[in-house]
């Protein structure tokens, strides 16, 4: 009776809520805020009572508390240092009271620290990662497939600045082209298509915190200040994500507004780039609370200077590719109480490049001979409104995003002999042209979602959701003024979606889940040809329309096995597909079919408080592979490439023997093939083949037959047979409070082709990649120093220059020379 007789004197002011049997571990996440706030959200997670003794102590502010924790496990932290400490009266109760009210001296001292499990086991974690791209919440260790999450906590300032590349260093299965930042295309453990970027789908989908950034337009690459996590959910995803996520998905989870704390961040640098340009970067963070723990504002604006690195011979110009990137976002969160949330977030970025990246194979390989200058851009922008309310463990979620997005890019070639008629072949002293492709996306998304969290990671989710996605792309003949003279056929796309879905977590036996679900889709595609020269008539033959519907349902299904808290072994099956569209081939309209991969992936993963490693492989069969190519004259073009097989094996893994050093690294094995090329892709690699001779047009492509051949089991572009990656960090404490941190790596791409048979057949990657971070400071103030490509490496990186010249030059995309950053950031 003693205590209850203790619990009498608070309980008209007790917070509770149903008790479970026993105060076991579970899955807590409380955000930071009055302490009344937080151990209502606590007790409602934990299924515990918690009450004051005085309740002044409801106005302290409690520390943010996320992972796997008992009731008293999360008291403590949450109230690490506030004054208040949490005694426990009985077995599913609390009571919180003044630190003067506190047991013996030698507990007082242990609540000034987080707590930790007792006994401490070796095979527990300090903390479980937790998933938030399966909309759901599922705790790493218990989720059925590939995955990497990513601290944002992690990324340096420079590494910020790098965009998608980051993303890319970071993450050993995930691959990227590189036409230049705003021009490439993301890849996920071997599902990729193509170098070029046309109107067909990417194959991953990538995530703004809860809306989608892209949809048949390039990866926009926007900056990584500030962000929260990076998650990557490889495979297809296409129960929980549907269209474009063959590979896999990418989500990146900004930082949400402070209702309770001011605050802000002030950074900048300047880099040396060996045989280049020197650059520069800044930019600010401003985080205010408006209404104290109901709305605050959270801004942020950058700028980066990219010293270019490449000199052009002909026009003699040095370091002509210079980038230049500003941009920035704001969000507004308002909790107006009642488990309620909204989130406004608006951002914006343009990147616009002088010039093209590419240079000639030979000599130092930073040089090339162009007669035009080949300018780039990319603006987006996305407005995205979020509103969430909580039952527990039951959040019903509702996101509408709109984004656009417009690149325009300029292509040195051959000028035409006919404007009207680009399938005719210019002749072989042809002056040099400049081509411009401009690309218009605008996007529409909507999803209401319900979903409840479990224990283990079961639970469920269901959803509704809409998608309008339009993009216009216009190409050109420009004048030196890059102002349109000849206008080229172009194309409209436009697709409408409407998807169910819905997926559940259930435990069949002890330590034993089972996961299933579907998704249903209705897309209907329309697609119309913009620009038409008077001399050709539009036709469509018997495989093309301008319009029509296409329904998928997608099932998926998965098992997972914990041995112990440590120890999870997995199994997975799951579609995903990409809707069909219209392209131009020359200056027809043609269709090109939906694609479908359907992949069966098996691993096993253990986590401990000094290692976490992953095994896991997969086989992938991929149907109708649409695929961005370019045309017999060199215009980017979609076809139907044939079937293919993808083969992948990936291994990571982290050692963190103490709080202060760290070492990681990572290796993926692809083998990706075409097993049946079509009749598409035949004829266009013939056609590509054609070769110029002084004075004529020769054909060197062989018959079809043997065209035919040397598609068939070739590779899938842009995918390295074989990378890996090793890094490491440390941190030691200094003086007055400072401390030093650093962290490395290297990575190593392997062997890959820039696209499927005859000339597109050249080889790619082969090379090694490095870089440093150190940074001395604290939490308030701090200088820092990024090194990168230590090794000065040249390598090809996945890309190439002018479509229009490939068959009559060789050339190659390098890394950025040796560089050096020194920047400082500031925090108030």
């Amino acid at each position: 009776m003693a205590p209850l007789a203790r619990l009498l004197p608070f309980s008209a002011v007790l917070v509770a809520v149903p008790a479970s049997a026993q105060s076991a571990a579970s899955d807590i996440r409380v955000s930071a805020g009055p302490l009344a706030a937080s151990i209502r959200v606590l007790g409602q997670q934990a299924h515990v009572s918690i009450g004051f003794r005085d309740m002044r102590l409801a106005t302290l502010k409690a520390h943010a508390v996320r992972g796997h924790f008992t009731p008293a496990e999360a008291l403590s932290r949450m109230l690490l240092d506030t004054g208040a400490w949490a005694r426990q009266v009985a077995p599913d109760s609390f009571s919180i009271e003044p630190a003067t009210s506190a047991p013996p001296r030698r507990l007082a001292t242990e609540r000034r620290r987080p707590a930790k499990p007792s006994p401490p086991s070796p095979d527990a974690p300090d903390e479980d990662i937790v998933v938030t791209a399966t909309k759901r919440a599922i705790p790493l260790a218990s989720y059925p497939g590939g995955a990497q999450v990513v601290d944002g906590r992690a990324l340096s300032i420079a590494e910020s600045a790098r965009g998608s590349d980051a993303i890319e260093m970071r993450a050993a299965s995930v691959s990227s082209t590189h036409l230049g930042p705003g021009r490439n295309k993301l890849f996920i453990r071997g599902i990729a298509d193509s170098s070029f970027v046309g109107p067909t789908q990417a194959t991953v989908g990538q995530y703004w915190g809860n809306s989608r950034i892209t949809y048949s337009a390039p990866d926009p690459s926007l900056r990584l200040y500030d962000v929260r996590s990076i998650e990557v959910l490889e495979g297809p995803q296409g129960t929980l994500y549907g269209a474009g996520s063959l590979g896999g998905v990418v989500r990146v989870v900004p930082r949400a507004p402070d209702l309770y704390d001011a605050s802000g961040q002030i950074w900048g640098g300047g880099q040396w780039v060996q045989h280049g340009s020197p650059g520069m970067d800044g930019g600010a963070i401003v985080n205010v609370p408006l209404v104290e723990g109901k709305l605050a504002l959270r801004a942020l604006a950058f700028g980066n200077y990219d010293g270019g690195y490449i000199d052009d011979v002909e026009r003699k110009l040095d370091d002509v590719n210079k980038v230049h990137t500003v941009g920035g976002r704001a969000a507004l969160r308002y909790e107006p109480g009642g488990g309620w949330s909204i989130d406004l977030t608006g951002l914006g970025q343009r990147i616009h490049g002088d010039d093209s990246q590419y240079a000639d194979r030979g000599g130092s390989n930073l040089t090339r001979a162009s007669a035009i200058a080949q300018p780039f851009r990319n603006d987006y922008w996305l407005v995205d409104l979020v509103a969430r309310k909580t039952w527990g463990p039951i959040e019903l979620t509702t996101s509408l995003g709109y984004s656009g997005q417009h690149v325009l890019e300029v292509f040195e070639g051959p000028t035409l002999n006919d404007p009207a008629l680009p399938d005719v072949q210019p002749k072989a002293n042809a002056a040099s042209g400049a081509y411009s492709q401009d690309n218009r996306v605008k996007m529409l998304t909507a999803e209401t979602r319900l979903a409840r969290r479990g224990a283990d990671g079961t639970g469920w989710v269901v959803g509704l959701s809409v998608l309008h996605n339009t993009a216009l792309v216009k190409r050109g003949l420009d004048g030196d003024d890059h102002l349109v003279q000849f206008a080229l056929t172009g194309v409209r796309n436009q697709v409408d979606e409407v998807t169910l879905y819905g997926e559940g977590t259930v435990e069949l036996i002890d330590r034993l889940t089972l996961t299933a679900g579907g998704r249903a889709t209705r897309s209907t595609l329309s697609g119309k040809a913009q620009d038409v020269a008077d001399a050709i008539a539009l036709r469509f033959d018997s495989n093309a329309s301008s319009s029509r519907t296409e329904t998928r349902f997608l099932p998926s299904v998965a098992l997972a096995y914990r041995a112990n808290r440590a120890w999870t072994v997995f199994a997975r099956y799951q579609q995903g597909f990409r809707p069909g569209g219209i392209a131009v081939r020359q200056n027809f309209i043609q269709r090109f079919n939906g694609d479908r991969v359907q992949t069966a992936e098996g691993g096993a993963r253990l986590g401990t408080r000094t290692l976490e490693t992953s095994l896991t492989a997969s086989w992938s069969d991929w149907r109708d592979i649409q695929a961005d190519v370019i045309d017999g004259f060199g215009f980017p073009t979609t076809v139907n490439i044939g079937n293919g097989r993808v083969l992948s094996i990936g291994w990571s893994a982290k050692w963190h023997p103490t709080s202060h050093f760290s070492l990681e690294g990572a290796v993926y094995w692809n083998d990706s093939r075409i097993v049946s090329p079509s009749a598409s892709a035949v004829t266009l690699v013939a056609n590509s083949a054609i070769t110029l001779a002084p004075g004529t047009g020769t054909q060197a492509g062989g018959t079809v037959a043997q065209v035919a051949s040397t598609i068939d089991q070739s590779r899938l572009p842009n995918v390295a047979d074989i990378s890996g990656r090793l890094g490491f960090t440390y941190m030691t404490p200094l003086r007055a409070g400072n401390r030093f941190e650093v962290n490395g790596f290297s990575r190593y791409i392997g062997k890959s082709v820039l696209g499927i048979g005859g000339i597109l057949g050249r080889p790619q990657g082969n090379y090694v990649d490095t870089g440093v971070d150190a940074r001395i400071g604290n939490d308030r103030r701090g200088i820092s120093l990024s090194l990168t490509n230590l090794l000065d490496t040249r390598g090809n990186r996945f890309a190439l220059g002018s479509p229009f010249l490939i068959r009559t030059q060789d050339q190659i995309t390098p890394l950025q020379p040796r560089s050096v950053r020194l920047g400082f950031d500031l925090a108030f």
